[in-house]
């Protein structure tokens, strides 16, 4: 049985013979998977009204701990400090994240998560990591843990080729 990608690369192999293809079979297998979890990945959050990206800012308040900048927020999520402040906004009316203004430095502000904003995140993470263990359900353990470590690999690579473009 071939995949999307697999299907894609035999019929490019037919129009391009000559032609290093191999990263095709890996940006995108990742790409594909990335858009296809982007459909189904946010069921249990969206059931709570709250985006991923939203989530994930909730999650890396809790998991940093403490008060966060904007700025901070948007290296710990891989966004763009406009996405953050979008997102930040949305949460702060919700009443999940409350901001303050920095004593010393006025244009300076700290995130910190309310009490429901913390709430929902303990209460959402493990309904999101039983739903994320039942979409990789189709893999061993062992398997799970090799591709964790080769996109790890890659992350790397890619990290030190692209990082400094990110946020």
């Amino acid at each position: 049985m071939e995949d999307a990608v697999a299907i894609a690369l035999r019929q490019w192999r037919q129009v391009l013979p000559d032609t290093d293809l191999d990263a095709i079979a890996v940006i995108g297998r990742l790409n594909r998977c990335a858009a296809l979890l982007q459909q189904v990945a946010e069921a249990p959050l969206g059931r709570a009204g709250v985006s991923r990206p939203e989530f994930d800012l909730l999650c890396a308040l809790l998991r940093v701990g403490g008060e966060l900048t904007p700025g901070r927020l948007a290296r710990e999520t891989f966004a763009s400090g406009a996405a953050v402040t979008k997102r930040i906004k949305r949460l702060e009316v919700a009443g999940m994240v409350e901001r303050r203004v920095d004593d010393r430095d006025r244009r300076v502000t700290h995130l910190s998560l309310t009490g429901p904003g913390r709430e929902l995140v303990m209460r959402l993470l493990p309904e999101q990591l039983e739903y994320e263990n039942a979409l990789l359900a189709g893999l061993s353990a062992d398997r799970e843990r090799e591709l964790a470590d080769l996109l790890g690999e890659l992350l790397l690579v890619l990290e030190g080729r692209l990082g400094g473009l990110l946020g």
